[in-house]
């Protein structure tokens, strides 16, 4: 914080009011500013819209990870509305997996759409987190939510009680989805540059 001599606070209370009011409004726009990242974020998955990507792993467990190896991977950004967007993820013919992003006043929900080949709901599903801060415009981060923790206390999976799920826009060149927790990251990306043909709707959609 900068130090005022009582001669420069004098001086400083003789400016006019109009620069005070104008500075009055920097500052407003300094404190909106985070919101405005959440909102260029918001942006960017809405410009993708209707269109879908193809991916691959970039950081994962060769143990945990191994179902996921050596499968195409596409995305999908489905359905958008004004406050919501689902991105169904389809990896090799497994078409279980709908990521579904929420925007409200008090920041931007992840959560995980889990179904069966029938449409059924798997017993681990709708986990998810929200954003703590305000991010960047390019990367949102979403940590673990109480619901979420309570799911996987419940279903034996503790340590994805300490999940931190992210998302990232590059711009028209590439999104990125990752998932961190300590010993533990997996990252997938994908190619903006080309869309690629939309996958059958995901498990369950109506």
């Amino acid at each position: 914080m900068p130090h005022f001599s009582s001669r420069s606070f004098h001086s400083f209370l003789s400016v006019p009011v109009f620069v005070l009011c104008l500075l009055g409004g920097g500052i407003a726009s300094a404190q909106s500013s985070p919101a405005s990242e959440q909102a260029s974020f918001w942006a960017s998955l809405e410009a993708l819209c209707g269109q879908a990507f193809g991916g691959e792993l970039t950081t994962y467990d060769p143990e945990s990870d191994a179902g996921w190896l050596g499968q195409a991977m596409t995305i999908h950004f489905r359905e958008c509305s004004e406050n919501e967007i689902k991105v169904p993820l389809v990896v090799g013919d497994d078409r279980s997996r709908t990521w579904v992003i929420t925007r409200t006043e008090q920041g931007l929900f992840l959560k995980h759409d889990h179904r069966h080949e029938d449409g059924s709901e798997d017993s681990v599903t709708w986990y998810g987190g929200r954003t703590t801060d305000a991010g960047r415009a390019w990367r949102q981060a979403f940590v673990v939510d109480d619901y979420s923790r309570a799911l996987f206390y419940a279903e034996g999976l503790d340590v994805s009680a300490n999940n931190i799920w992210y998302m990232e826009v590059h711009g028209n060149e590439k999104f990125a989805y990752g998932l961190t927790r300590p010993n533990r990251h997996f990252r997938a990306e994908f190619d903006l540059t080309q869309a690629v043909e939309a996958p059958p709707a995901p498990w369950g959609a109506e």
